[in-house]
């Protein structure tokens, strides 16, 4: 898996859709506080594609987690 930290998470996305990628998770805002989509390119490489929104505090987190994992 490789992962690209972008500037612009929806316009890199679109590209390589465009390009030929297979959308696996389509690009959402997560709790960690990044926006985050993955894509599998046609040689079958999983491409994670994250641009950062805000910092979000470490306990702020873990609950988040906890909660969307439960």
């Amino acid at each position: 898996m490789l992962a690209l930290d972008v500037a612009d998470a929806e316009a890199v996305f679109a590209q390589a859709v465009t390009a030929g990628a297979a959308i696996r998770q389509p690009v959402a805002d997560m709790f960690w506080g990044d926006r985050h989509g993955q894509l599998e390119d046609p040689f079958g490489h999983r491409w994670n594609i994250a641009q950062h929104l805000r910092d979000v505090p470490h306990d702020e987190v873990i609950a988040a987690a906890a909660q969307a994992f439960s």
